[in-house]
């Protein structure tokens, strides 16, 4: 029996954005969930992002920590600049101890068979490389014995694949709603895109649905009251710019 996992990246407390994702992934015949970190971070409702994490996970789904995830669960560093660091306390500022240590508590990666779920990388999680070239890829796939690596963190969607030589990865930019075979004799890296911040040039939330029999990735794209989101973020006094760049997906 096949088993179809949503796969939700970089939610950025966006809760408009996240309450049509999850209402389109209830058509999709999804029986598990996967949330590749960044959960909070840049959007205006933190809390309620969170409460909906920890319900799916309590229910079962894999989540893992991304980097705002974890600066959130930590706090801000005086090196850090002014703009990420206003971000964090006023996030901070929203969140209660309990949603605090459920950020503190995430594990930098989960394998689940055959999958590898994790935020940035698998070569080094924690250090939050960014795979943005076909040299990242491979270099994360030769770090992992797993056949799928799920990973966000770029906010753009892309499949990476490694024949089993090794060598160079190819890669190519998903159709959106087009399933993807996921070839037994490859090992394959999927970035999801963004749910709550796109940067593709496209405003809409993106998120991806693996579907483990026979092995295939489909990617979605939903619009959403990306408007609400915005002024959502201007009067909670946040950077104007993380407002701007909701409606033009960058």
């Amino acid at each position: 029996m096949s088993m179809r996992t949503a796969i939700l990246s970089d939610l950025h407390a966006n809760r408009e954005a996240l309450e049509a994702v999850l209402e389109h992934a209830a058509g999709q015949r999804i029986e598990s969930f996967a949330l590749l970190g960044d959960l909070v971070g840049y959007g205006a409702d933190p809390a309620w992002v969170l409460e909906r994490a920890r319900a799916l996970v309590a229910a079962g789904a894999v989540a893992v920590q991304g980097n705002h995830d974890q600066a959130t669960a930590r706090g801000s560093s005086p090196e850090m600049r002014a703009e990420p660091r206003q971000v964090i306390e006023w996030t901070r500022g929203q969140l209660d101890a309990g949603q605090i240590a459920f950020l503190a508590d995430l594990p930098l990666e989960q394998r689940r068979g055959d999958c590898l779920f994790v935020h940035a990388n698998a070569w080094e999680p924690g250090d939050w490389g960014y795979v943005l070239e076909r040299a990242d890829a491979a270099r994360s796939l030769r770090a992992t014995s797993a056949h799928a690596t799920f990973c966000g963190h770029v906010h753009e969607a892309r499949l990476y694949h490694l024949a089993p030589s090794g060598g160079t990865a190819a890669d190519f930019i998903p159709t959106p709603g087009v399933p993807v075979p996921l070839l037994a004799s490859r090992r394959w890296l999927a970035i999801a895109g963004s749910v709550g911040q796109p940067r593709d040039g496209d405003p809409a939330a993106c998120y991806a649905v693996y579907d483990d029999t026979p092995g295939s990735v489909t990617w979605w794209r939903v619009p959403y009251d990306h408007e609400s989101a915005a002024a959502k973020i201007r009067a909670a006094g946040l950077p104007a710019a993380l407002a701007d760049r909701l409606a033009h997906g960058y």
